[in-house]
């Protein structure tokens, strides 16, 4: 029930690798030093640009010759950008560079290490994020029908180059990893269903265009029986390695901490998560159940009086301020249509269910109010969506600490006693996707262990190996490092600046400018966030050679 999609997350995530396929040559522009930000503004721009793909017949490339290519003109960039010294200008200004920096190491590490083109066989399924001109095509189109005619041409070249570009993963895949192969496999029978979908729809508005929609299901299908017959080939690991992760961490997400440590907090947090909630479950012994919302009536009564609500409790607490063009109508309109409650429960629903205010909370103030305020910021690198998944520490970390920070704060004192049992569960689901995360990358499990291991870690059995939420989140803590571990690092990192501010300030400490002065920084990673509202930069002098 997640109102935030996350397939948007993981295509923002793949949209600077999809941007870093150009095979245009690129002239070396020459390396001028230089202490002016409005230099730094047109580099950056400059390198958004470079990021951006040449297609050929709607097609990038992502032979080993064209990739190449593209990191020697990365490593050019990188020179530029080396010879601006920030040290000089104002600490907002400083942090825009870094951010710049830390973006370009982010290509650097999937030139150099994810290479999902010659990894991961799911990299070339638009359905899980995947690779291409294909995530143009709008395989969900409904009241699209019929294409307008200046589109038609430009979406059937679109549908022509779907077979190629699975002609080009059988050739990429190089270094496949066999479980990366598994989930491709698993996806094959959705992905193909979803070109059949589109060619049913096609057939009443233009017909000439299903021949082209059932060749790309067909060559879907003929993917997957590639992968079937080549697996076991496939033998690389599909973990990144605890050097690699911490590498990935420190200088793409400007993440202060190790894979150990990441490993320490989660355990520890995991620990202390359990713990509270069985001191809740033995307080509310004697208390009546939760009542399930079983119906998709109840549910959104449930949700729309939670969303109104937690806006009033935020104002009246004085949390943050919620500005007037906040409204839950944006997150969840009553008079839009509903989709149907899940089929078969996930540990999310099974949550919202019965506590529909700590999940929809990290949804709505957690994701849509930051998403809002980022469409208002005018600063340009800071309003620029982060490429590689830059912005997910942040995100993810402010989106879970609202969940439990606003249970303390009282936000379900006038609900049911045993909604507090539910936030932890909640938490618990965060610590049971984290610390397989953890353990795929280090290389100690693989696929198939992580999804027991995070039913395992799941308390009251509300998790299970082959269930469908599982699978999506394993893949994509294996896809794409740090994905859940995150949410929980995340959190002990906004609580630590919490923490420091707090102390800071003592008695002037302010709880609304405090969570104000937070969001107003922008998405940007934490430890950036740190430096700009504590002055403390010990953090990112570390991380950051550049900044003395």
């Amino acid at each position: 029930m997640h109102r935030r999609n996350y397939l948007t997350i993981v295509l923002i995530f793949l949209l600077g690798l999809t941007l870093s396929c150009s095979t245009q040559k690129k002239e070396e522009a020459a390396v001028v030093s230089s202490s002016d930000y409005n230099d730094l503004i047109s580099l950056f721009q400059e390198f958004r640009e470079f990021q951006k793909p040449e297609l050929i017949n709607g097609l990038p490339d992502y032979s080993k010759a064209t990739m190449e290519e593209q990191s020697l003109g990365l490593k050019q960039y990188q020179k530029r950008l080396a010879a601006i010294d920030p040290n000089s200008w104002p600490v907002a200004e400083q942090v825009d560079y870094v951010l710049v920096w830390a973006e370009m190491n982010g290509m650097e590490f999937y030139q150099r290490v994810l290479k999902p083109w010659s990894r991961d066989p799911v990299f070339y399924l638009p359905s899980q994020g995947g690779a291409g001109p294909v995530i143009n095509i709008n395989l969900r189109i409904r009241n699209g029908l019929p294409l307008p005619d200046n589109k038609i041409d430009e979406f059937r070249t679109q549908l022509k180059s779907i077979p190629e570009i699975y002609k080009q993963a059988e050739q990429n895949l190089t270094e496949a990893a066999g479980d990366l192969a598994t989930i491709a496999i698993y996806y094959i029978d959705r992905e193909a269903g979803r070109y059949q979908n589109l060619a049913n729809r096609l057939a009443e508005y233009h017909p000439d265009l299903v021949p082209d929609a059932e060749r790309a299901r067909d060559a879907v299908k003929n993917y997957g029986k590639w992968l079937v017959e080549n697996k076991s080939s496939m033998t690389a690991p599909a973990g990144i390695g605890i050097e690699n992760y911490n590498w990935w961490l420190q200088n793409v997400h400007l993440f202060p901490y190790t894979w150990e440590e990441c490993l320490c907090i989660s355990t520890h947090e995991y620990n202390r998560i359990v713990t509270f909630l069985k001191l809740e479950e033995n307080r509310n012994r004697n208390l009546p159940e939760l009542e399930v919302a079983d119906t998709e009536e109840e549910w959104y009564r449930r949700l729309d009086i939670a969303l109104n609500f937690v806006l009033e409790f935020l104002r009246d607490e004085e949390i943050l301020t919620v500005p007037d063009w906040l409204d839950a109508a944006d997150y969840s309109d009553p008079n839009e249509p509903r989709g149907p409650l899940p089929a078969i429960p996930t540990i999310d629903s099974r949550a919202r269910e019965r506590e529909v205010l700590p999940g929809e909370t990290h949804e709505f103030i957690g994701h849509l109010f930051d998403e809002q305020r980022l469409e208002l910021d005018n600063r340009q690198i800071r309003r620029a969506r982060r490429l590689y998944n830059m912005d997910w520490i942040r995100s993810e970390g402010w989106a879970v600490s609202l969940e439990e920070l606003l249970m303390q704060a009282g936000v379900l004192d006038n609900r049911s006693q045993r909604g507090r049992e539910v936030e932890y569960l909640m938490n618990a689901s965060h610590m049971s996707l984290s610390l397989p995360d953890l353990r795929m990358h280090s290389n100690e499990i693989n696929f198939t262990e992580a999804r027991q291991y995070c039913a395992e870690l799941m308390p009251l059995g509300w998790s299970d190996a082959d269930d469908r939420m599982v699978w999506y989140e394993q893949q994509s803590n294996l896809r794409f490092p740090g994905f859940h571990t995150g949410c929980v690092v995340g959190k002990a990192q906004f609580m630590k600046l919490f923490r420091e501010r707090a102390m800071q300030l003592g008695d002037e400490f302010n709880l609304r400018e405090f969570i104000d002065g937070f969001l107003a920084a922008g998405m940007i990673p934490m430890a950036l966030t740190r430096w700009e509202m504590t002055g403390y930069d010990d953090e990112i002098k570390k991380l950051c050679p550049v900044i003395k």
